[in-house]
């Protein structure tokens, strides 16, 4: 089991708040012979539609030496994580859990906005302090 980030309880918390079911907590992935672990798995129900939405949330802190490199990795884990859970869970879809701070130092620059677009990335914004989400970016 690969080890937590240090905001996994905080981003676990807001989702909770905001009324997801945590179903998996990590969501356990396998293609050929490599396990990988998405942070979270959780489920809301849709009352209008009367259905389930499913989603796979992993959780980055970008606290390493690098601001860029924490950005490299989390972009090809999101894509490797991506391409495996559509195959395997294909009712569930894949967001990046970041800090509000992380967001608007890095996401709102021109460089993360190009990534958010190119390559499809969905975010949750939450305030680890409060344990709240405070957006979602699809």
């Amino acid at each position: 089991m690969p080890a937590l980030d240090i905001y996994h309880n905080a981003a676990r918390q807001a989702l909770i708040k905001d009324g997801w079911k945590i179903t998996h907590d990590p969501l356990h992935l396998r293609w050929g012979r490599k396990d990988m672990y998405v942070d979270l798995g959780a489920k809301r129900l849709i009352i209008a539609e009367r259905s389930e939405q499913k989603i796979a949330v992993e959780v980055k802190s970008f606290l390493g030496v690098s601001e860029m490199q924490a950005f490299r990795d989390a972009v090809g884990q999101f894509a490797i994580y991506r391409a495996v859970l559509r195959r395997t869970y294909p009712d569930f879809i894949l967001y990046l859990a970041i800090r509000d701070v992380v967001y608007s130092s890095f996401f709102e620059e021109p460089i993360g906005q190009i990534l958010i677009e190119d390559e499809n990335l969905k975010l949750i914004v939450f305030d680890a302090e409060k344990e709240e989400i405070l957006q979602w970016k699809s």
